[in-house]
């Protein structure tokens, strides 16, 4: 595909930030001949300008939908980023059941959930690691912007590079069956999870509220603004007691100070103290 020009670059900046709260930065053009180039040549543009041009005069939503998601970051792994989930196995999920047993309800979103990675390995923790949970009442919601990772989140079918991203060996060999060039995640976790899309700038969020809410390597896409929007929004969904975590490189500091953060274990948590 021939290289996008400055101002369509603009205008793919605007659709985008319109419809997502996404930031693109010049420094990003190369990423649009990478996940726009496919797309234009199926739709029988020989330029991703024409294909640009067309999604906004002709004002297709449906267009703009698939522009905008092939240029969200659908980036995720298994149990990604260690210490996060350390955080949950030795800390939160231990703090919760005891606080919560006579409850025996635990709810978690993960809000950037991709095609499934981070819920599921969320599920498989409790599992493994807390099988008193499997007779709890547990809400386990992924949302994601993007539809199509959201369809494949809900199928659970990984192929064998996506597992052999950060997953343990004795998760696969105790949760997945192999289809042939993939592999699926087993019924009884998939039956636990909820996966639906959810536009964390525009939509409505979800009605309840949780104790552990996941959004992680999110707001590195946001302006200043969006990310207050979002990190104010994401904390009223917080429980009293529930716990909030970033991206290694996120931070509330200068954004939402009232959201003092944590250090523990080489890992950084918020958690939301009662009134």
């Amino acid at each position: 595909m021939t290289p996008i020009t400055t101002s369509f670059f603009t205008q793919l900046r605007d659709l985008v930030f319109k419809r997502s709260g996404i930031v693109l930065t010049s420094e990003q053009e190369y990423l649009v001949e990478a996940r726009l180039g496919g797309m234009a040549r199926e739709l029988g543009f020989t330029t991703g300008d024409g294909l640009i041009r067309h999604a906004i005069e002709s004002g297709d939503d449906g267009l703009q939908v698939k522009i905008v998601e092939a240029m969200a970051t659908g980036e995720t792994s298994w149990y990604r980023d260690i210490h996060p989930f350390d955080l949950l196995k030795d800390l939160m999920l231990p703090e919760l059941i005891s606080r919560k047993a006579d409850q025996q309800s635990l709810s978690v979103w993960s809000a950037a959930s991709s095609t499934g990675q981070e819920l599921y390995s969320v599920a498989m923790m409790l599992d493994y690691f807390f099988p008193e949970t499997n007779e709890w009442d547990v809400r386990l919601l992924g949302t994601d912007l993007c539809e199509s990772a959201i369809s494949r989140a809900k199928l659970g079918i990984f192929s064998t590079l996506e597992m052999n991203r950060g997953l343990p060996a004795m998760m696969l060999a105790q949760y997945f069956t192999r289809r042939e060039a993939s592999f699926q995640i087993s019924e009884e976790i998939r039956k636990r999870t909820r996966f639906q899309t959810l536009n964390l700038v525009h939509d409505w969020l979800p009605p309840s509220k949780f104790d552990i809410i996941l959004l992680r390597n999110v707001l590195i896409y946001f302006d200043t603004p969006t990310k207050r929007q979002v990190l104010e929004a994401i904390w009223s969904k917080l429980n009293d007691g529930g716990y909030l975590l970033l991206g290694s490189t996120e931070t509330t500091i200068g954004i939402a100070d009232h959201i003092v953060p944590v250090q523990s274990s080489g890992a950084t948590y918020y958690q939301k103290r009662g009134n």
